[in-house]
């Protein structure tokens, strides 16, 4: 990608966004004047995580400033949510919204720690990509497929452990619904990130590796996992060979979004450049050529259909949960 000056970019970028209502220009035309930091709010090595490098990574040459990723990780990815919504409104800290994770925070009152913050706690700017959930095992695992985990689970409701990132994230919602479908309940263990549940997973510690498909398909490529099922409508281009929960007789499809925000009251016009210069660099072949190859499917809603988006999530996921 070909790097342009600061000029050059406002130029491009900032358009018709450096015009006010009445046509005089805004006084951030200089923006980027220094880098810009993405909030992660999950450890690294994980799909979130990788994927945001991706994304920062190709966003500096059009900013022509260095983006720098930050791991926050914690509470459920609200140590790093909570950075984000507190940061100065200035467009030099964005971060990543996890969906359907981000509402457990604030939705879920029955564990005795709902947020103040919400959805309007951020500006939201971005879908960047969308990841289905799927579930592996070790080479040894007696599990062969999504059907021989269902049946044990029935025989010992509870028992059979999987790994996940807290309370209300994709993998723990999908293990509810999945055994709630199927009248029984499944043991999660929580970490800080999914590489830690991988671990103890190939240690033998925990039965299930619960993922998205970003997370598992070089280990499944390697062999490293053996996998079961993909949460998905389809299968996955990435891992062609694994059957989807559907073909094996469960009509499971679950998935997580992540995508890009800003801290509330961001400035109309940061707002309006920041969106034009993530959905190039999203939307550009090289980056969806380097997005294919870490298995991950970049999908972009962005601004206005974006923010309806998240509030069709946060409705839905807290009809499932019951918050």
């Amino acid at each position: 990608m070909t790097r342009i000056s600061r000029r050059g970019f406002l130029g491009t970028a900032a358009g018709a966004a450096a015009l006010t209502a009445t046509g005089a220009r805004v006084a951030h035309a200089a923006y980027p004047e220094r880098g810009l930091t993405i909030i992660v709010p999950y450890g690294p090595g994980g799909g979130s995580d990788i994927s945001a490098r991706l994304l920062a990574k190709d966003l500096e040459p059009l900013f022509g400033k260095p983006v720098t990723v930050e791991n926050r990780a914690g509470g459920g990815g609200w140590v790093g949510w909570g950075s984000l919504a507190a940061s100065k409104p200035d467009g030099y800290t964005i971060g990543y919204l996890n969906v359907p994770n981000i509402y457990a925070g604030y939705l879920d009152r029955s564990q005795g720690s709902a947020r103040n913050e919400n959805l309007d706690s951020f500006t939201p700017l971005i879908n960047h990509v969308t990841d289905p959930n799927m579930w592996s095992v070790r080479p040894d695992s007696k599990f062969k497929s999504v059907k021989d985990v269902i049946e044990e689970a029935k025989r010992r409701p509870g028992t059979i452990t999987l790994n996940g990132g807290g309370r209300g994230t994709d993998d723990h919602i999908a293990a509810l619904a999945i055994g709630a479908n199927q009248g029984t309940s499944f043991q999660m263990v929580q970490f800080r990130s999914t590489p830690d549940g991988k671990i103890q997973v190939l240690g033998g510690n925990i039965e299930l590796y619960a993922c998205n498909v970003s997370e598992a398909a070089e280990d499944i490529k390697s062999g490293v996992v053996r996998p079961l099922g993909v949460m998905s409508a389809e299968r996955s281009k990435f891992i062609p060979n694994v059957p989807t929960f559907r073909e094996q007789g469960f009509n499971e499809v679950w998935s997580t979004s992540r995508g890009v925000a800003g801290p509330p009251n961001l400035p109309k016009d940061i707002e309006t450049m920041l969106i034009a210069t993530l959905e190039k660099t999203i939307g550009s072949a090289e980056h969806k050529k380097k997005a294919e190859a870490l298995a991950l499917d970049p999908q972009i809603i962005k601004g206005a259909d974006y923010k309806k988006f998240l509030k069709e999530q946060e409705v839905a996921t807290k009809t499932l949960m019951k918050w």
